[in-house]
């Protein structure tokens, strides 16, 4: 049976395509891992649409096992030549794929070391499907150095409590956006969507959208650092100290008078 709606056919259901931006900088340790966890996840290898993997002008052979693979995944390859930081990943990447993205796509961010637990994405997809318009990966760590769950804990703290986000977990990458509520952020902010240049910069789009008064929430989401290989890129004093910047920086914007 087919039902009628406002005068016009209804369509069939279909999953929302999917569209991944992936920084990765230096990460040939870690990149097949990434591509074999992907494909053994059937709700990503049937409704990816693209998977972008920005690579952060990387000294390894990362961008040369991109441009080799030969799965079926749909893997494209975005290439800096310096290191620039997850910010211009990040902002580069969201400018390709929404550049013809429809409005129902959704769009995943996560890290390329492949620490973050694939298994979480079904809910987080379902969530950003139904009621939510951004979906956070809400960390349960494991095997991660105590610096590193203090600088978690610490910026996710402060900016709770200076930007008034109701947020734990505000610096990973693994995330869902729908495709619309990016569009509509790069229509307010333009380039200055992302100021920050490096990992802090996560904290700032969910500062900006969480003044659209869009609707974020948290999954759970387990956090394996054993999995990864290599160091982690993230520099803990120039991060924090990023933090400072992006939320002065936030709080005066907030302060100035309208139309200034």
């Amino acid at each position: 049976m087919v039902e009628m709606t406002h005068g016009t056919l209804a369509t069939p259901t279909r999953p929302a395509p999917l569209l991944f931006v992936i920084p990765a900088y230096n990460e040939e340790a870690n990149i097949e891992r990434l591509f074999a966890d992907l494909e053994s996840h059937t709700e990503i290898t049937g409704a990816a649409a693209r998977i972008v993997i920005v690579d952060d002008g990387s000294a390894d052979a990362t961008p040369r096992l991109v441009e080799q693979y030969g799965g079926a995944l749909p893997i494209e390859l975005l290439r800096f030549e310096q290191n620039q930081g997850p910010g211009a990943a990040f902002r580069a990447g969201f400018e390709s794929v929404l550049a013809d993205a429809p409005a129902d796509a959704l769009v995943v961010t996560m890290e390329a070391d492949t620490t973050g637990d694939l298994a979480a994405l079904p809910r987080m997809l379902a969530r950003a499907s139904s009621d939510a318009d951004v979906v956070l990966a809400d960390w349960r760590m494991q095997n991660v150095a105590a610096h590193r769950k203090l600088l978690s804990a610490a910026a996710g703290y402060v900016v709770r409590k200076m930007l008034g986000l109701d947020a734990k977990t505000v610096s990973s990458f693994f995330r869902v956006y729908r495709a619309s509520v990016l569009q509509g952020a790069f229509g307010r902010y333009g380039d200055d969507l992302i100021q920050e240049p490096g990992f802090a910069c996560k904290a700032e789009i969910l500062a900006k959208l969480a003044s659209m008064r869009v609707r974020i929430v948290e999954e759970p989401v387990n956090l394996d650092w054993s999995r990864r290989e290599g160091e982690s890129k993230m520099p803990v004093l120039r991060t924090m100290l990023a933090y400072w910047r992006m939320l002065v920086r936030q709080r005066t914007a907030a302060q100035e008078p309208a139309g200034l």
